[in-house]
């Protein structure tokens, strides 16, 4: 089992910033995969960026440029800093850990991001 549980989220501008971090707890040694996904009310979970175990990243093409992942094995924590945030950046945002047998992983509780003026 693995603990998630995320912070940060909250009301921005746009053109504003925000930074979400995850603390894991658990059985954590053996996640290869950390994740930033995102939701909107009706639509499904979409990823919004990734980090391996490695330290190899991933992003979607909408947040490329914008957002930045990052780990630090020390704090067992991960973060998600998104820069020059736009109003289509609003969604509930989840952590997400994952490795190989454990299907989708586990998630965290989720975090509103609101990006209005």
């Amino acid at each position: 089992q693995v603990q998630l549980v995320e912070s940060g989220g909250g009301l921005a501008q746009p053109g504003g910033s925000l930074r979400l971090s995850c603390v894991t707890s658990g059985s954590i040694f053996n996640i290869a995969t950390m994740g930033w996904y995102r939701q909107v009310p009706g639509k499904g979970r979409e990823l919004v960026a990734a980090i391996t175990s490695g330290g190899i990243t991933n992003y979607a093409d909408s947040v490329k440029g914008r957002f930045t992942i990052s780990s630090d094995n020390a704090k067992n924590t991960v973060s998600l800093q998104m820069n020059t945030l736009k109003p289509e950046d609003t969604a509930v945002y989840y952590c997400n850990a994952r490795a190989p047998g454990w299907g989708n992983g586990f998630w965290g509780q989720g975090t509103q991001v609101t990006v209005s003026s």
